[in-house]
């Protein structure tokens, strides 16, 4: 008989790591079934060891670590004897072993060309420039998957962003994006060629296409990453804004391949262009026919409404948040935004108090914008506002609290009430500009 059948595994107690707790807004405590955790004055967890069932989900909720399982010597010694008791379990060390055999056959770093009607999407190129420093590290090729109809010159300009080879796959039936089509193309090509990372731009497009791969292929996806890197293991680390923006979490994906990830526009720098650069095309075929795909495509019709102006494409961004106090006040930033030639944003704060429309947002939750000029007005300055513009060239805060976080990432902080700072800076331009145009009429009549 099994000696292991006789003895209950113990499960030990939560018990707090000193020094590591960060206050998140105690997680541990609502996720706790039985009510075992109380928070303290410091916000930190006081655990009922009466209570406490060792169920772990403490642990797997919490951001920083800061929980580990405790159990008893009288337990440990249980615990032990199972342990050598078990120790020699062949099938146990093979499984382990299994997958990282598995993922030494990918090599390569790959990015998805995403595209409109063969209107390539900038984010794609973006990806490219951070797809080559991993590709450098890892010392691997950097390659990228053009799908679509008539679409061969998306791999001479993935070249010239610096891919050195390019995998099309180009039929009538890609012409329109369809997630059927696009996906089941995607893994046909990873299963055969094997590559051990792919990155896809963080766009409605490459959400909808990252997550139907990933969920195929029964593989890791990051979303939303703001870096990416390569440990001397040669794992790719990815870092994104996690638990509401208040912690940078690194993720790795350690026993499947490809390790995948999703970035945003203008996250990451744009490469230099290189036109002379050349590289292969692997022209493949994957065979799927019209009628057999589900949705079709009738008609596409762009919105070219007022509002569907792309922020993250604009050179100088003009955002207003809680303190414009009412939608009215968003033309005084209007005026200063004509004067700039540039484009109105705002945080999420001006979006829920329905002053501006959700498009406008820069943030988390909006879009992530690196313009030349990014001037906040009324905004304070939260994380998720942060990580959504703190890449641009030039930051401009203007507030009233000089304590405002938007100060810490600014180029210039300018501390005062926005109404009267703003006009002010209108009309410095406007004399500026007039006295610049005043210039170059009597440099003309001097000339004359």
């Amino acid at each position: 008989m099994d000696e292991t059948k006789k003895v209950k595994k113990p499960r030990g107690v939560a018990r707090l790591i000193p020094g590591k707790c960060i206050a998140c807004g105690a997680r541990c405590q609502s996720d706790c079934p039985e009510d075992a955790i109380e928070i303290n004055d410091k916000g930190e967890p006081v655990i009922n060891i009466e209570k406490c069932i060792g169920c772990r989900r403490c642990l797997k909720v919490c951001p920083a670590e800061a929980l580990e399982i405790h159990f008893t010597p009288e337990e440990q010694k249980i615990l032990d004897k199972i342990a050598a008791q078990e120790k020699g379990k062949a099938p146990v060390e093979a499984v382990a072993g299994e997958a990282p055999a598995r993922i030494k056959e990918y090599r390569g770093v790959w990015v998805f060309v995403e595209h409109t009607e063969g209107r390539p999407a900038v984010v794609s190129w973006e990806l490219l420039g951070a797809g080559a420093k991993l590709a450098k590290s890892l010392n691997v090729d950097l390659c990228t998957v053009v799908i679509g109809d008539k679409v061969e010159n998306l791999c001479q300009e993935s070249f010239a962003y610096g891919a050195s080879r390019a995998y099309l796959v180009d039929a009538p039936v890609f012409h329109h994006y369809r997630t059927e089509t696009y996906y089941k193309a995607i893994c046909y090509l990873v299963e055969k060629y094997k590559p051990e990372i792919l990155l896809m731009g963080a766009t409605g497009l490459g959400r909808d296409l990252a997550g139907a791969v990933a969920t195929k292929l029964n593989t890791g996806l990051t979303a939303d990453c703001t870096g990416l890197d390569i440990d001397d293991k040669g794992f790719l680390l990815q870092t994104r804004p996690a638990f509401g923006g208040n912690i940078m979490a690194t993720i790795f994906t350690e026993r499947t391949r490809p390790q995948m990830a999703t970035v945003r526009p203008h996250v990451m720098a744009m490469p230099a262009r290189d036109n002379s650069r050349k590289g292969e095309i692997v022209r493949e075929s994957f065979d799927i026919k019209e009628e057999d795909v589900a949705v079709k495509v009738l008609e596409v019709i762009e919105d070219r409404g007022a509002d569907c102006i792309d922020i993250a494409a604009a050179d100088v961004i003009v955002s207003g948040g809680r303190g414009m106090r009412a939608s009215e006040n968003f033309a005084l930033l209007q005026q200063l935004a004509d004067e700039l030639n540039g484009v109105i944003g705002c945080s999420r704060a001006a979006v829920e108090a329905g002053w501006m429309p959700a498009e406008r947002q820069v943030g988390q939750t909006g879009k992530t914008v690196r313009p030349k000029i990014y001037i906040a007005c009324g905004i304070s300055g939260a994380i998720q506002h942060l990580v959504g513009m703190q890449s641009s060239d030039v930051i401009i805060a203007i507030n009233q609290d000089k304590q405002a976080p938007i100060f810490e990432v600014a180029t210039y902080g300018i501390v005062g009430d926005v109404f009267q700072v703003v006009p002010a800076l209108i009309n410095q331009i406007r004399e500026l500009r007039a006295k610049k145009s005043c210039d170059m009429q009597e440099d003309k009549s001097g000339r004359k």
